[in-house]
């Protein structure tokens, strides 16, 4: 026996009965029957959904529509579905041959706008190089810079003529770079993970001492030495640049000022000694970097990178080439020799003050510290920042790469000194420091053993143990820079009380 709905006459699929007429539905359509008449269909008296019941019964099996009760019937549903299949099947494949047509078609657009892009691309660096070259002749880059084409030359008066033309980075330069950081790092790899004999060890510096002070190296009116460097081939040559202006040359031998070069409008706040010359280099926040000619004791140079203070200095490897930044953004690279800046480059993303800058040994990759807690990673052959170090809270005020190029140590404005490693790019020690400290100066010793950092007071740390064995607080104002002798057999260092430090057994 099988229910059949009232309504329909058809066997329902969710049948359920009124208990007014006792008739049996299909839900769906008793439940819209009473949505608009509110009646039981067979007698009419009030009914709602809520009285309906249903009735549990197995699945319905449909009777069949008398069109298939005969084989000929059936076959020709049969043909009929399988014509059908094949008319959808036939869509499908029109639909798939337009598809693959409009992919290959997108494709071939995809490859020809890449090929536009890098010729674009290509044209864009050529006119940007054209541009460096030419803004310096128009005077736009530093106006207040004598435009020549001539390398620099100390003018009747003894001031050296200025010059601040881009001539961008040549092939020479390139090969010339790369020249060098290969022999560097063949030199280094020859070496491998052995320390130098004549190397202090560190239960030695464990007990170094004060062993020499000199205040009267510069004006006392202005107090405060700012910046201190040594002769990498003579480390008793030491090199110092002060709040009073004045760059002096300092003989530790003979406890003697060798020179005191005067020429900067504002405080020195960096200084180098060349490794192999007897010229001595200096920056200042009066914009400008000078060339300093040891012997002679006078200004032979003075290159107007920037058009704001100048953060950070920095010799390059081959020794012809200096690195610096500024409050302007820019880092530039010039040509000490004929006194040109070859590049200047900025991150027009970050717009952000650059406060430090250093060269890796091998003279390819550099690092610069921000204003904005950041350090980036730049590689000097393509003039694009490479990596980004992100963790300091505060402006970045020192960086330091060991002398293997693995590492980059850090200070900023947090109290701390993070040390990454190059390789895997990230941070692998941090290291607190007392709060409110701060960190002024970064230096390896020449073997990359110890890391000196210099600031409230002046600490020594072992490399790879970064454990710290001596701490210094004989400056009675902050410690503005620290430096290794030759195989670490002493310690030196600078602060705002206007004193030149040693430290030895």
């Amino acid at each position: 026996m099988s229910l059949v709905c009232a309504i329909s006459n058809e066997v329902p699929e969710h049948p359920c009965v009124s208990p007014v007429s006792n008739q049996v539905f299909e839900r769906r359509l008793i439940e819209k029957y009473i949505a608009e008449n509110g009646a039981d269909p067979i007698n009419g008296q009030p009914l709602s959904e809520e009285q309906l019941v249903d009735i549990k019964v197995s699945h319905p099996i449909r009777p069949k529509a008398p069109s298939a009760t005969s084989i000929p019937a059936i076959l020709k549903s049969l043909q009929d579905e399988w014509d059908a299949v094949m008319l959808h099947s036939f869509t499908l494949r029109q639909q798939l041959q337009t598809t693959r047509q409009e992919l290959s078609h997108a494709l071939y657009q995809h490859d020809a706008a890449c090929r536009v892009i890098a010729r674009l691309t290509k044209e864009v660096t050529a006119a940007r190089e054209a541009l460096a070259t030419l803004k310096p002749q128009a005077g736009l880059v530093a106006p207040q810079a004598a435009p020549t084409s001539q390398p620099a030359i100390v003018g009747a008066g003894g001031e050296p003529m200025e010059v601040s033309e881009q001539v961008g980075m040549t092939p020479e330069i390139i090969q010339k770079l790369q020249d060098k950081a290969t022999v560097l790092t063949t030199e280094r790899k020859k070496r491998g993970k052995t320390v130098p004999e004549e190397l202090v060890r560190a239960e030695d510096l464990t007990k170094y001492r004060q062993v020499a002070s000199h205040a009267g190296l510069h004006s006392a009116s202005i107090p405060g030495i700012l910046a201190l460097d040594l002769c990498p081939t003579d480390t008793n040559k030491v090199l110092t640049g002060g709040a009073d202006k004045n760059v002096v040359v300092f003989d530790r031998r003979e406890e003697q000022i060798v020179a005191t070069l005067k020429g900067h409008t504002k405080k020195v706040t960096s200084v180098i000694y060349h490794p192999s010359q007897s010229v001595v280099f200096s920056a200042s926040p009066d914009s400008t970097i000078r060339v300093w000619s040891v012997s002679g004791g006078n200004c032979v140079q003075v290159v107007r990178a920037h058009e704001a203070g100048v953060t950070g200095l920095s010799l390059h490897a081959t020794g012809d080439y200096l690195l610096s930044s500024s409050e302007d953004q820019y880092w530039a690279f010039s040509d000490i020799q004929t006194g040109r800046v070859l590049t200047k480059v900025t991150d027009e993303t970050a717009g952000c003050a650059l406060t430090c800058a250093q060269f890796h040994p091998d003279g390819l990759i550099f690092g610069t510290g921000t204003a904005d807690s950041q350090i980036k990673i730049w590689d000097l052959k393509e003039r694009t920042n490479v990596a980004n170090f992100p963790g300091h809270s505060g402006p970045v005020t020192a960086i330091a790469f060991s002398e293997n190029g693995y590492y980059l140590a850090t200070g900023a404005q947090d109290s701390s000194l993070k040390l990454w490693d190059l390789r895997k790019l990230k941070n692998f020690k941090t290291i607190t420091l007392d709060n409110n400290y701060e960190v002024k100066s970064l230096v390896f010793d020449q073997s990359g053993t110890y890391l000196a950092v210099g600031g409230s007071d002046i600490r020594v740390y072992i490399c790879k143990q970064w454990s710290e064995v001596l701490n210094f607080t004989d400056h009675t104002g902050l410690v503005t820079g620290v430096a290794f002798g030759e195989h670490a057999q002493f310690l030196s260092s600078t602060g705002m009380d206007r004193s030149l430090k040693f430290y030895s057994l």
